[in-house]
């Protein structure tokens, strides 16, 4: 289960993507995360996808 916490969530997120996944796709799929109500809720905290570098950046 992933953090609910926004920054939580922002930090688990964003190294589970520098050191496991090769993208977010393989990272909602491992987690069993829904990839839209993940992108909202880090957007709602002012975070957006990037995936050229492959984590959550401030919007």
């Amino acid at each position: 289960m992933i953090p609910q916490d926004p920054i939580i969530l922002l930090s688990y997120t964003n190294t589970k993507l520098r050191d496991r996944d090769p993208d977010l796709e393989t990272f909602c799929r491992k987690e069993d995360a829904d990839r839209e109500a993940l992108c909202a809720k880090l957007e709602e905290a002012g975070y957006c996808y990037d995936a050229a570098r492959n984590q959550f950046l401030p919007r």
